[in-house]
């Protein structure tokens, strides 16, 4: 296999870590954890840069990255981010499908740009967000099939409030991720999205989004009581980023176009206690 593919920079992928929610609920956990959850953000994130911005053939790409998956599994992986996923693999035993899930995902997004529904959309988090729930729990000795349905709802809510925040950028890269049923129904077409600021239209539609975020976070916490410990702190943490994101985008009045809606760290902790209780 040509190692060129992959050639994406491991410390460079997990250092942007810092600049998003994921590691706001590794702080509480042990070493053990925070080193595991690490390796999978690692992985995930390698597949969404193959998927988002790799040069070249990225289908091709994401068959490589695959194959380097299935390596690892045998204690042979070639990349960087890989090899640091083995202890992982063979530590908790951690089942190959969620891995592939992910570049699934990213594979569809070279081949799908819109989604005419919101059954479609939510179907797409099944592979691009859904799964990293599920590793999350099986991370914490948590894995169980009520745990995993009400993982998979706050995972989709937390995806689809990415997307209420990304819409600028996905546009400029040629994908919407809201339901073109959606943008039909209050009256907004893709080139609202093109615009300096939200429509009236588009904020419409973005209210809506927000409002269906919510509800299914505020379904999925649940989760957050068959939990204890430092697992059950770490779900309200990534629950009340969810929530504060969702926050964010209320708080620019649901223009995103002009506003980079951001959470707020006070905004942060007020929903963690809330997600807590």
């Amino acid at each position: 296999m040509s190692a060129a593919p992959l050639q994406h920079d491991a410390a460079v992928l997990v250092a942007r870590a810092q600049t998003e929610n994921f590691p706001v609920a590794l702080f509480v956990l042990s070493r053990a954890q925070r080193t595991h959850l690490m390796a999978i953000y690692g992985f995930a994130r390698l597949a969404d840069e193959l998927g988002d911005s790799a040069p070249g053939d990225r289908l091709a790409q994401l068959d490589v990255l695959e194959a380097d998956l299935d390596r690892a599994y045998l204690g042979q992986a070639q990349h960087p981010l890989l090899q640091r996923l083995e202890p992982t693999l063979r530590e908790l035993a951690l089942p190959r499908a969620p891995f592939a899930a992910l570049i699934e995902a990213n594979r569809r997004d070279q081949r799908i740009s819109r989604y005419a529904t919101w059954r479609a959309l939510a179907e797409y988090c099944e592979y691009s967000a859904n799964p990293v729930g599920r590793l999350v729990l099986h991370v914490f000795g948590a894995a169980t099939p009520e745990r995993f349905a009400l993982s998979d709802q706050v995972c989709t809510a937390l995806q689809l409030a990415e997307h209420c925040q990304d819409v600028a950028e996905d546009f400029a890269a040629g994908r919407v991720y809201l339901p073109a049923d959606d943008l039909a129904r209050f009256g907004a077409t893709e080139s609202d999205l093109a615009r300096g600021s939200a429509s009236p239209a588009l904020r419409a539609v973005l209210r809506f989004e927000v409002t269906r975020a919510r509800g299914l976070l505020d379904s999925g916490s649940a989760l957050v009581r068959t939990l204890g410990g430092r697992a059950r702190l770490a779900v309200a943490g990534f629950i009340a980023g969810g929530r504060a994101a969702l926050d964010a985008i209320e708080r620019a009045e649901f223009d995103v176009l002009a506003t980079a809606a951001k959470p707020r760290r006070r905004d942060l902790a007020r929903r963690l206690v809330g997600a807590w209780l």
